[in-house]
């Protein structure tokens, strides 16, 4: 009897499968993958309302309106979409636009993008690719609770430590809730701490509708997403920033 109960404690259940417990972060990858592949959405829509604190104490409050495309696209627009204002990014890559027109490209991508979405809906190889510049250490891996739930963090081995590159996947749902990490890949030691809250079942998926930005212990930036839409037809340039006004907007 004791023999069975240990070999059970490197097992878990996921949605009525049983797995072994992941080792490392490679491995957990690979979970997150074989849990949702052929099921996750392919698109989604919502509405942002973004709340950005200044290191001046100033608040703004702005509607932003993003469409995300498994697995690596995601365009925001600032304000009215009519204004033609807004950024299109990759896993790798950032453009913005400015009425309509790209005025700058980054060899610098959007972090949550691999695990958002990506994760689900690629090669395992192309993840650990996408996510690479950010450092994660995946030979680290433990398990405790986040917000009451079982959690695997993968890239560090303590809960003191705050300062590692980390994503925290929770037990059960395999989904991002925290994450560790730079928000670029050129200042290496300037991590911020994101908290992926309040996920609502969105068309075989799971979207996070309430997300912090915290840096130096402050929020910077919360967003809480609203008319979320899942598997929304969107045309392919709808996603190429040099056509950013060729095409109809969803939210018209």
């Amino acid at each position: 009897m004791a023999a069975k109960v240990a070999l059970l404690s490197l097992a878990v259940v996921v949605s009525g499968v049983v797995w072994q417990n992941p080792t490392d972060g490679r491995q957990l990858l690979a979970r997150m993958r074989a849990a949702y592949l052929g099921k996750w959405f392919k698109t989604v829509t919502f509405q942002q309302q973004t709340i950005q604190t200044h290191p001046n104490g100033v608040t703004d409050t702005t509607t932003w309106y993003e469409a995300l495309k498994s697995p690596d696209r995601l365009r925001i627009d600032f304000g009215d979409p009519k204004n033609g204002n807004g950024v299109v990014y990759t896993a790798d890559s950032l453009y913005v636009v400015r009425s309509g027109k790209v005025t700058r490209t980054a060899a610098s991508g959007n972090p949550f993008l691999p695990f958002v979405a990506g994760v689900y809906d690629q090669p395992l190889e192309t993840t650990l690719r996408q996510i690479q510049p950010y450092k994660f250490d995946l030979s680290k891996l433990y398990t405790t609770t986040w917000e009451g739930r079982p959690t695997y963090v993968a890239g560090s081995l303590s809960a003191s430590d705050t300062t590692s590159p980390q994503f925290w996947i929770d037990q059960e749902r395999l989904i991002v809730v925290r994450m560790i990490v730079p928000l670029n890949p050129a200042t290496p030691a300037d991590v911020a701490d994101i908290r992926l809250e309040d996920y609502r079942p969105v068309a075989g998926g799971w979207l996070a509708v309430l997300v912090e930005i915290m840096h130096g212990g402050q929020v910077i930036q919360k967003e809480q997403y609203s008319d979320w839409r899942g598997n929304v037809e969107l045309p392919a340039d709808f996603f190429v920033a040099a056509k950013w006004s060729d095409v109809p907007h969803w939210h018209h």
